[in-house]
């Protein structure tokens, strides 16, 4: 399995580049590589930003201005693994041991897409999704419409395909006690940080925010 950071937002709400944001003392872009290699997984970034090649590699988009689904499909494109890991740059909260579930369930059911739900929303910009949608996505994407959940479900249909939805909730209730951690509060492990106030709440004590990959 590969795995990919989407990194090509404006950071237009955080009025400074998020990529480069220090959280805890430490650039977020550098907390989504870490956490990818602690996995262990080799880590490239998508996005059409060559000043974060220090990090990780660097993969441009191929459809500029069309937000994550664009970078979605350039990893994709790029990849010569079957089923591959996405995560944002900007969820500092992400546990390590979920990820390495979620991976687990996408190769033990080989679906196309594998996309956890909390609170009834979907999170495709954390999710595992196999190579071969990356023909519907650029379709899509080539069609003028970039939102992510419509194209994933687009793609995984013309191959005749269904994603693999879960309620994190549902799941997190019927799994054994301590295989997920509960530090952060799972409320907490998809929330993004998209403005100053998200930063000084997440930083706040007792926020519960703790290093991903600790």
């Amino acid at each position: 399995m590969n795995a990919f950071i989407l990194a090509g937002g404006q950071s237009t709400r955080m009025g400074r580049d998020k990529a480069l944001l220090e959280f805890q003392h430490t650039p977020l872009i550098a907390r989504a590589v870490d956490c990818l290699r602690s996995l262990p997984l080799s880590a490239r970034i998508c996005g059409s930003r060559p000043d974060l090649a220090r990090f990780a590699p660097v993969i441009p988009d191929r459809f500029p201005g069309c937000g994550p689904l664009a970078g979605i499909e350039a990893g994709l494109a790029a990849t010569d693994a079957a089923l591959n890991l996405f995560i944002p740059v900007d969820m500092p909260d992400l546990p390590v041991e979920f990820l390495r579930w979620m991976i687990a369930r996408a190769e033990a059911s080989e679906a196309v897409a594998t996309i956890p739900c909390l609170g009834g929303r979907a999170q495709p910009l954390c999710a595992i999704y196999s190579r071969r949608l990356a023909p519907g996505l650029r379709s899509v994407l080539g069609s003028g419409h970039y939102k992510v959940m419509a194209a994933i479900a687009a793609a995984a249909a013309s191959l005749a395909e269904r994603a693999d939805s879960f309620q994190m909730e549902s799941v997190a209730a019927a799994l054994s006690p301590g295989l997920w951690p509960m530090n952060p509060p799972l409320r907490q492990w998809f929330r993004n940080l998209n403005t100053p106030a998200d930063l000084e709440l997440e930083s706040a004590p007792g926020a519960g925010g703790r290093n991903p990959i600790s």
